[in-house]
């Protein structure tokens, strides 16, 4: 009994000798002397005996919170804040009922996230982004563990996570920035602005990482979020163009207008590329079904000029298609030669006759489209150059057509626009 209760007093002594240093530690805060308070509360708590001090960690966590928002002394102590936070979770986990933190309305807690924002703000103003993703990140682990122990309603710190991104982005840590945009896009935030994190999220997977289920992911989400921008269509051609598989591209052509048939660029896109994949200038290199796919092209680009009539690029394929047709057929009567030296024979110059009548009509049909081209370009001051390309297309085109009909009058004409084009526009 004696010695069980010499026990007892030696602890209570001991619990004594705690709290009276305690006291100290707590006074010498309270007077803002925190080297002093920050020296003794280190050794305090490296005492075995006080490591399960509740107390002991939350006075911590204010000293350390105190010296982080001290410039003088936050210098020689760059991780105070970090130290605060992880001083209170100890704390957290030593008493549930929290009391201490109740009583000072959660002050420590919002001083370590208001230190990191602040910080992070400031830092990013500066262009120091590096350091600006550090506090940014750091904020937004205080901010979800405020969320987790119900102390905050905000689930998503939108503003803190977006910066966090930013910042990543602006010091090249594109997966950081990546793994950050992907909790805003995930969550499908929307606003001004917040589209480029779906589009940077595809770009980044298809390009960057090669991800192609986590690019299809984002444009899934951004197409959902924003379904009215075109961006998603465009990038959706761009993956099916890639696969190299032109039947499912061409599906792909036909889905998309399906939902926006009144997309006369991506309509005239579809219809350059079912015309580049059906007319081939040797025979031999086309498809079977090229037929189908160049008067699928001519349909298509009628589509456009009847949405757009001043859309100059359409012209000047439907012009292209007529021609090249023209010099298909050119290139058949070419191949109708007497045999051994001999004369043709009535039959042979019958079918000359006939081929020279259908390539002046293929020729006539294209003039129209290529003059049109002439009067929407042409009669303007200073062209883009892709422009200035459709242009002189046009005009060469109508040059070889004139030539082949000798009319020597149309001819020059058009010599001279084409030569003047780089001059006038």
């Amino acid at each position: 009994m004696k010695k069980l209760l010499l026990t007892s007093l030696l602890a209570s002594a001991i619990l004594v000798v705690s709290a009276q240093n305690l006291d100290k530690i707590k006074d010498n805060l309270k007077a803002k002397k925190l080297p002093e308070a920050k020296t003794q509360i280190d050794q305090f708590l490296a005492n075995e005996k006080n490591a399960k001090n509740a107390e002991g960690w939350y006075t911590k966590a204010k000293i350390y919170g105190e010296i982080a928002q001290d410039a003088s002394l936050a210098a020689s102590t760059p991780d105070a804040r970090w130290t605060s936070f992880e001083a209170l979770k100890q704390y957290v986990t030593l008493d549930d009922k929290m009391l201490s933190l109740q009583i000072d309305n959660y002050k420590p807690i919002m001083d370590v996230y208001q230190g990191y924002f602040k910080a992070g703000a400031d830092d990013y103003n500066a262009s120091r982004f590096e350091p600006a993703f550090g506090n940014f990140k750091n904020c937004l682990a205080v901010s979800e563990y405020m969320y987790s122990k119900k102390w905050s309603n905000v689930a998503l710190d939108t503003t803190v996570i977006l910066y966090s991104g930013i910042s990543a982005e602006k010091s090249n840590k594109r997966d950081e920035a990546a793994f950050f945009y992907g909790k805003l896009a995930d969550a499908k935030v929307s606003g001004e602005g917040m589209v480029e994190i779906y589009k940077w999220l595809v770009d980044h997977y298809y390009n960057q990482k090669k991800d192609v289920a986590s690019a299809e992911k984002y444009l899934a989400l951004g197409k959902e979020v924003y379904p009215k921008d075109t961006f998603w269509a465009a990038y959706e051609l761009d993956m099916a163009r890639d696969n190299g598989n032109k039947p499912e591209l061409f599906k792909k052509y036909e889905s998309v207008l399906a939902s926006d048939p009144t997309n006369y660029s991506v309509r005239y896109n579809y219809a350059v590329e079912l015309y580049q994949e059906g007319y081939k200038a040797d025979i031999a290199a086309r498809p079977a079904n090229s037929a189908e796919l160049i008067a699928k092209a001519d349909e298509n680009l009628k589509k456009v000029i009847e949405a757009k009539p001043d859309y100059a690029a359409a012209y000047l394929v439907l012009g292209q298609i007529q021609y090249n047709q023209g010099v298909d057929l050119n290139n058949q009567n070419k191949l109708i030669k007497p045999a051994g030296g001999k004369k043709l024979t009535p039959e042979e110059l019958k079918k000359k006759e006939e081929y020279r009548t259908q390539i002046a009509t293929k020729f006539d049909a294209a003039v129209p489209y290529f003059e049109k081209v002439d009067q929407l370009l042409g009669s303007q001051g200073k062209l883009k150059m892709e422009e200035k390309g459709y242009l002189k297309d046009a005009y060469d085109l109508l040059i070889t057509i004139y030539d082949n009909k000798g009319n020597k009058d149309k001819l020059k004409v058009y010599e001279e626009k084409f030569n003047n084009v780089d001059k006038v526009h």
